[in-house]
């Protein structure tokens, strides 16, 4: 967690970034430049793919493979640091507003819509006075570090509760064709069912469809690739 002049900000640290960028590239260059050894050793492993081209890669043992492969390595290594910094939330928070950025997507919530704020797992809900949820992200702090979430909002003057979600209580198992929801979020819900195992694709469908049930009055959420639902109206 990072603390500036008016807004704080939660994501990866210092460490964590060259961890990612120094690391992970290192990695590549020692594994590029002994990748044609690498594979030789494979080949003898009885239970290893691809053997073919392990067999053609255990031949190209000369000076240009292996500095070809430093800068493969690198380059990888680089591409799979920025690729596991872009799916990290990033959460900064001010007086004003919330921002959640993660894959190049941002989220905003303004402070005056805030009603309710708090953990549910490891996601971070933000709630209106409607009880309509305005963001619910998933965070990657460690458990040393999750605690500093709380105090981050608290800091900012958002009102902050330790006991989870206050409507815990009103969500249920979404079954299809729940009679007590009407037909276009039953429609919604089971278009939904389907993006579970969708990889990549299925989560972006999961985030779109959850914004369509919303715009109905409900809040949708998932747990072990079940959905639960409740009614957004106060009670």
């Amino acid at each position: 967690m990072q603390v500036t002049t008016g807004k704080t900000v939660i994501g990866h640290s210092l460490a964590d970034k060259l961890i990612l960028y120094g690391g992970l590239p290192l990695v590549g260059v020692v594994l590029g430049f002994f990748l044609p050894r690498i594979a030789d050793w494979a080949v003898g492993l009885r239970w290893v793919p691809w053997r073919r081209l392990l067999e053609v890669l255990a031949t190209w043992d000369a000076l240009w493979v292996g500095v070809g492969g430093m800068v493969a390595g690198l380059l990888g290594g680089l591409l799979l640091g920025a690729m596991a910094l872009a799916d990290t939330l990033k959460v900064t928070i001010t007086n004003e507003s919330v921002e959640f950025l993660k894959n190049d997507k941002t989220v905003t919530v303004p402070r005056n819509k805030v009603a309710t704020a708090f953990l549910d797992g490891k996601e971070i809900v933000l709630l209106d006075s409607t009880t309509r949820e305005l963001a619910r992200e998933k965070h990657d702090q460690l458990k040393g570090e999750a605690h500093k979430i709380p105090q981050a909002f608290r800091t900012h003057g958002y009102p902050w509760t330790d006991s989870g979600d206050p409507y815990e209580d009103r969500f249920r198992r979404w079954v299809e064709d729940e009679p007590e929801l009407p037909p276009g979020a039953n429609a919604v819900l089971k278009a939904r069912a389907k993006g579970f195992d969708d990889g990549d694709k299925g989560k972006a469908d999961l985030r779109e469809l959850r914004d369509e049930v919303a715009k109905l009055g409900y809040t949708v959420k998932d747990k072990d690739k079940k959905q639960y639902w409740r009614s957004n109206n106060p009670r």
